[in-house]
């Protein structure tokens, strides 16, 4: 089988011009974020002294279940999309399994992942409402480079936040955002107020994704014409994704095939929602019964393990109180190599999902992951981030089981990024040098002792 006839792409007259909004189908709808304060729901006034206005009304919007693409973000999104439906026949191959694999793959643009989706309109939006400059954070970087290129593009001047340990372990990518013209702090950092007291109550912290929003947050709410930016967990980011399921609904189309399992990694939640969504949408109203899967690290198990209750966003308590799966706002993740999954809580939407019923998470050990980005690197030819062998790994986990049962399943999964800015994780790996980390019930527990009570 050559390689054309595994890849599925569309035309562009058949792109998807709008977005789709899954809290307008969904029959419990997502608990509202909350003022930290006085604990009263929060309205898109009160979300936009941090966010776009734009991104504040499509964070509330249960009603409107399609939301335009405006032109300006359509006219960069034809440049890279529609990205390739791949059927992966040589990891088929490789499993003995009857199941058909097919991914949906991300890291063809020219920023490396799905990231960019989210990142052009919020820019737009922020320059349409006259902001001059943006702020973010980002774990292994590719949310950062993604928000520097799309800042670039729309005249914003950007300040990334890049957790310490993964700016450590992934240089490159901080070299990309400074390439694009952003300006990028290790996190914890002493630029902030909110940095330096958690380097004062541990000095070697090695950062978190809740460490750096609660700086990029800070910068923003400090900084004169400056909004905050963020790349997963909010309904906003989730929505934006939804691209690439919309596309990957079509492709399915054109493969004669609909996917009985729908699997992507899992850290805050964007990709996972973005290919999900318009799949979860026919389980909703149209009977079908389609299974998700979320995978997440077991060192970071907020889908499996944690608690549902309102939470902060950050260590620092900055953002509103969000109704989250999570293990506690100062939960401090292991060192892991997959630096976007080291994030303490779910998003709010698939939060209310995962409580009823239409996905549930697997927790994946570093090692099996790896093992996991080897094997497709080896059948399918391409490196795939750490992040995305997770769901690599869940789903030669489902490939496995249904050469056991001789079930011919349809497995869709989303390789939402390459790993061609990792290859030291991959040479640790391959040397021996890697581990496998646990986080234990006692840590768990000590941590959520600290979530607000609401």
């Amino acid at each position: 089988m050559n390689m054309r006839q595994k890849k599925f792409l569309l035309q562009e007259s058949e792109l998807p011009t709008q977005w789709y909004n899954i809290q307008a189908d969904m029959l419990s709808k997502p608990l509202p974020p909350l003022n930290p304060a006085t604990h009263e729901p929060l309205k898109a006034d009160d979300l936009a002294h941090i966010f776009s206005l734009e991104c504040s009304k499509q964070e509330l919007d249960q009603q409107h279940a399609w939301i335009d693409i405006p032109e300006a973000v359509l006219e960069k999104y034809r440049f890279y999309r529609s990205t390739p439906l791949v059927r992966a026949y040589e990891l088929e191959q490789a499993l003995d399994t009857p199941a058909h694999i097919y991914f949906k793959n991300e890291s063809t643009n020219p920023l490396g992942s799905h990231k960019i989706n989210s990142a052009l309109p919020q820019c737009y939006y922020c320059k349409q409402e006259g902001v001059t400059n943006v702020t973010t954070e980002t774990g292994a970087g590719q949310w950062g480079a993604a928000l520097s290129y799309a800042a670039r593009i729309f005249g914003l001047e950007a300040a990334v936040y890049q957790v310490k340990i993964s700016l450590q372990q992934k240089p490159y990518r901080s070299f990309i955002m400074r390439t694009f013209g952003a300006t990028v702090e290790g996190s914890p950092s002493m630029s902030t107020r909110a940095g330096k007291d958690i380097i004062t109550r541990d000095p070697t912290h090695p950062g978190s994704l809740g460490t750096a929003i609660s700086e990029a947050i800070e910068l923003a709410t400090t900084t004169p014409n400056c909004k905050y930016t963020l790349g997963s967990v909010l309904n906003h980011v989730a929505l934006h994704q939804t691209i690439i399921g919309l596309e990957a609904e079509k492709q399915m189309q054109m493969a004669g095939e609909y996917p009985d399992t729908v699997i992507a990694c899992f850290g805050g939640g964007s990709n996972f929602g973005g290919i999900a969504f318009p799949f979860m949408r026919h389980n909703l109203k149209d009977g079908k019964r389609t299974e998700f899967i979320a995978a997440e690290p077991n060192s970071c198990p907020k889908l499996t393990r944690g608690k549902f209750e309102y939470d902060f966003g950050d260590e620092a308590g900055y953002t509103p109180l969000l109704p989250m799966f999570t293990l506690g706002h100062d939960f401090k993740p292991a060192n892991i190599h997959a630096g976007g999954l080291r994030y303490h809580g779910a998003g709010v939407i698939i939060s209310q999902l995962l409580k009823d019923g239409y996905m549930h998470g697997v927790d994946i050990p570093q090692l099996e992951t790896f093992a996991a980005g080897m094997l497709f690197a080896r059948t399918e030819g391409i490196i795939p981030a750490p992040e995305s062998s997770h769901a690599i790994a869940a789903v030669i986990r489902e490939a496995k089981k249904c050469k056991e049962t001789g079930e011919q399943k349809v497995i869709l999964f989303n390789l939402s990024g390459h790993g061609l800015l990792d290859m030291t994780a991959y040479d640790s790996y391959i040397n021996g040098d890697l581990n496998n980390y646990t986080v234990t019930d006692e840590e768990i527990a000590e941590n959520l002792k600290a979530v607000p009570q609401v």
